[in-house]
């Protein structure tokens, strides 16, 4: 089954996992949480439970509801410190809100903490994978977070729509919806009287990012209209679907499938899934630059040879992943490195045939091979 229509989020059939994400301009208003408002909320998670839908919920405002009860200026965000230290305090009460307003409607709610290397970790990826296919499986709805009291300003998603897109390829789920403060991805400002609502988008391209505006209109949240195009690039690539829709109104999740207000992005052809989980990685250790001849090998899913590569960018070691990228800038592809940053320096531009005499022992068939890459 296919996603081709927003209606077709709330249909057990097309859509028998889904992914919600809210915001934390949704969650927290100037006197605290929004306890109304996610009861609400709660009530339509539990009609799709009732209609035999999976539901994983991807909760943004720990930290704007622990600035609150600490007292923090910025909402928080004032420092990397003030950021832990409220998602310390605003954790407990959120996880606990969740749990007492499913268990209202006999749901069990679980909750998870995952930081950045949780995820593009593959070891720990396919842990996380299997927690919440038990849980799903169990009856419970995972309730997840960035567990930003330890993340690190290194080691961070930094907004949770990427992180849900990448919980809901660790889940194989079929779409993730976005709640956000806007109806969904404008062709230009959305202040602009102008603009107009794109309902349907094939394929997040340069044009698509055009569109984009970088900031968060709330001031709550760490997340614009580019966070959640690169979230809608990580789900096409892994076959999910993504949907924007605005969490402001009453009822937002049928605001969305029955009203039909919303943009929809629709998933590219489903890679495997180590290559959808390789595509989807935030965290490169460093870049390959390679000359025009390679770039159209690369596209005939072709290994990564040495003789293509102009420049090496970054410290990396064996097995990290890195990009690959032409002259222009374009990334082209994300790989797992056949040698470390200093043998590609070395290798880079030099036949084969001279491999061995360069390194000193037997060379491996390419820097990055086919199996081991993901074209973008």
């Amino acid at each position: 089954m296919i996603i081709a229509r927003l209606s077709d989020l709330a249909d057990k059939a097309k859509c028998p996992r889904l992914v919600v994400k809210v915001g934390s301009s949704l969650l927290v208003g100037p006197d605290g949480l929004r306890e109304a408002w996610i009861e609400a909320l709660v009530a339509e998670i539990a009609v799709l439970r009732a209609g035999g839908q999976e539901v994983i919920v991807v909760s943004s405002g720990a930290i704007a509801l622990g600035a609150k009860t600490l007292g923090l200026d910025k909402g928080g965000r004032g420092s990397l410190a003030d950021a832990q230290a409220a998602a310390a305090v605003g954790q407990i009460a959120l996880s606990g809100l969740w749990a007492r307003l499913l268990g209202q409607h006999g749901i069990a709610a679980a909750q998870l903490l995952l930081t950045l290397e949780d995820l593009e970790d593959r070891r720990r990826y396919l842990n996380a994978t299997a927690t919440l296919t038990r849980l799903l499986d169990a009856g419970a709805v995972p309730v997840v977070n960035e567990n930003d009291s330890v993340a690190t300003q290194e080691i961070r998603f930094g907004d949770n729509d990427r992180l849900a897109a990448r919980v809901a390829q660790a889940a194989h789920a079929s779409a993730v919806l976005l709640l956000s403060d806007v109806d969904g991805l404008f062709d230009r400002n959305p202040k602009d009287p102008a603009a107009k609502l794109l309902p349907l988008v094939q394929g997040v391209s340069a044009e698509v990012h055009a569109m984009a505006d970088g900031g968060s209109a709330s001031g709550l949240g760490s997340g614009g209209m580019t966070s959640k195009l690169q979230a809608a690039e990580i789900a096409e690539r892994a076959g999910i679907a993504l949907v924007i829709g605005n969490g402001t109104h009453d009822a937002p999740i049928a605001r969305v499938t029955q009203a039909g207000v919303g943009t929809l992005f629709l998933p590219k052809r489903k890679a495997a899934a180590r290559k959808a989980w390789l595509g989807g990685r935030l965290r490169l250790k460093g870049v390959l630059v390679v000359d025009a001849g390679a770039a159209k090998a690369l596209a005939k899913a072709s290994s990564l040879l040495a003789a293509g590569i102009t420049a090496v960018e970054g410290e990396f070691q064996r097995g990290d992943a890195v990009a690959i990228r032409d002259a222009e800038g374009r990334v082209l592809a994300h790989g797992l490195a056949e040698y470390d940053a200093g043998e590609c320096a070395s290798l880079q531009g030099r036949n084969s045939r001279d491999h061995a005499e360069i390194l000193g022992y037997a060379p491996r068939s390419a820097v990055v091979h086919r199996d081991q890459m993901v074209l973008l």
